[in-house]
């Protein structure tokens, strides 16, 4: 592929400058969860963002899509949403005496699935098929996704009652996931003066999906040295064989590692991340800054973790600090 010129990197960054501008001038502290966001969009992947209740989850992902003027659905999960709810179904019309195809929502660039795990595990698995196959199937007939289609989920770590847990595969699907935790007490005045002074009454969009098919398109672009190819092959081995990296104790954690996805995931985001820094070439601080979002919904901890307190974060660290940095 052609190197990404001096032109194409300066629009880069004025369409990535608006898109952020505009996200900080709505939310406030959350700029990791901008950027985690800009970085799926750029990188067409999904987001899976978790946190507890009233912490900008939704909101984020609104502001982020109105930037951009894309076509955008929000789908509320319920333990009675059906597959057909999301997708779509037939209809019988009684004039024409056939069944018609009715796309559900979907069908559309940017989908928010609120609180993902209140929805059964059959209609979980219903958006899940369509995140990763980039279409839908209706009456025999398979309608693909536009070309920008990001769903951003959200889903709370509390009231655990009447959910359904995604599974390890299902969570496997996403690029990233993101935790989100309480504001200081600044962050929680700004956020007050703001709702109080009408921010979130107005909205107008800084991109169009034009300019997101073109950071897509120069993401593919950005030049990705083998040595930072092996950093990250390295970094997702070792989950696999952590006992050969890290303490024992540690290791014995882990019931299992991450998968290729999440060495695909790493290069797709670290391209995306040098692109977000004004680079059209990867290092790998790029992929240590994507360490905890690549890897935290892949890294599988046991019963004993959870007793003990220990995270995920905390043995991510652990190994990507054991592994030699190119």
């Amino acid at each position: 592929m052609s190197e990404i010129s001096k032109e194409e990197l300066q629009k880069a960054r004025q369409i990535i400058g608006n898109i952020m501008g505009y996200y900080e001038s709505k939310v406030v502290g959350q700029t990791q969860l901008g950027t985690s966001i800009l970085v799926a969009m750029m990188a067409n992947g999904h987001i899976l963002l978790e946190s507890v209740p009233g912490l900008a989850k939704t909101t984020a992902a609104k502001v982020m899509t109105e930037a951009v003027a894309g076509q955008f659905s929000r789908i509320q999960c319920t333990p009675d949403l059906i597959p057909s709810d999301i997708i779509g179904t037939q209809i019988y019309n009684s004039q024409t005496n056939t069944f018609e195809n009715k796309l559900g929502p979907v069908y559309g660039n940017f989908i928010l699935l609120d609180e993902i795990n209140r929805s059964s595990a059959k209609t979980q698995s219903a958006m899940l098929e369509a995140m990763q196959e980039h279409a839908v199937t209706i009456g025999g007939q398979k309608y693909k996704m536009p070309g920008v289609f990001v769903v951003i989920a959200t889903q709370n770590p509390v009231e655990q009652e009447g959910t359904y847990v995604l599974s390890e595969a299902q969570m496997d699907r996403f690029l990233l996931k993101v935790e989100l935790d309480y504001p200081n007490p600044e962050e929680e005045m700004a956020i007050l003066s703001r709702i109080e002074s009408g921010v979130f009454n107005t909205s107008s969009s800084v991109a169009t999906i034009e300019d997101i098919e073109y950071l897509q398109g120069l993401c593919k672009r950005v030049y990705i040295d083998p040595s930072i190819k092996k950093y990250i092959v390295s970094i997702v081995n070792a989950t696999r064989h952590a006992e050969d990296f890290i303490d024992k104790d540690l290791a014995d954690y882990i019931t299992m590692g991450a998968s290729t996805r999440a060495s695909i995931a790493f290069m797709d985001a670290a391209k995306a991340m040098a692109l977000i820094q004004g680079r059209n070439y990867c290092t790998p601080e790029d992929v240590k800054s994507m360490r905890q979002s690549v890897l935290r919904h892949r890294i599988m901890l046991n019963f004993a973790a959870v007793a003990d307190g220990v995270q995920e974060e905390m043995i991510i660290d652990k190994i990507v600090g054991a592994i030699n940095t190119p």
